[in-house]
Parts: structure tokens; C-alpha cells; sequence
């Protein structure tokens, strides 16, 4: 099944394959940087979690060394109206 094709129309069907190749390239690169970026992103959002993570932490040992030792907190005390 082999079609004979002139020269202009091969030239043409290259033309067509060069430009789907050229924008194909253009897209592959777009979504690279698009992924570079979001790599960034997350790399970013990780290390903000575990700082949260670690002053989440220590305020819960702060929390709970405040309660074994005792100490009333103002903020924890009752009004005397109630």
C-alpha cells in the first residue's frame, strides 16, 4: 500500500511534521518548567510543615509541663461570678 507522493506534497507533509515537532518541543518544555516550579512549590510547603510540625510540638510540651507542675494559668481560671 505505498502512495506515490510529488515533491511538493512530501515537502509539505515534512513542513506539517516539522511544525507538530516544533510545538510539541515548545509544550515539552512548558510542562518541564511547569514541574520545576511545582517542585519548588512543594519543596517549600515541606519545609513549612515541619517548622509547624516542631512549634506544634514544643507548645504541646509547654502545654502539658505547665500542667504537671501545677500552676494555674489566668486564662484557665474560672471568673469569680460564675
Amino acid at each position: 500500500m505505498t502512495q506515490d507522493f510529488s515533491p511538493a506534497e512530501l515537502t509539505q507533509r515534512l513542513e506539517t511534521l516539522e511544525s507538530r515537532l516544533a510545538y510539541q518541543e515548545h509544550w515539552l518544555d512548558t510542562l518541564d518548567q511547569a514541574v520545576a516550579q511545582q517542585e519548588q512549590r512543594l519543596a517549600k510547603l515541606e519545609q513549612i510543615s515541619a517548622l509547624m510540625r516542631e512549634r506544634l510540638r514544643e507548645q504541646h510540651q509547654a502545654f502539658q509541663a505547665d500542667n504537671t507542675q501545677g500552676t494555674a494559668r489566668p486564662e484557665d481560671e474560672i471568673p469569680p461570678h460564675y
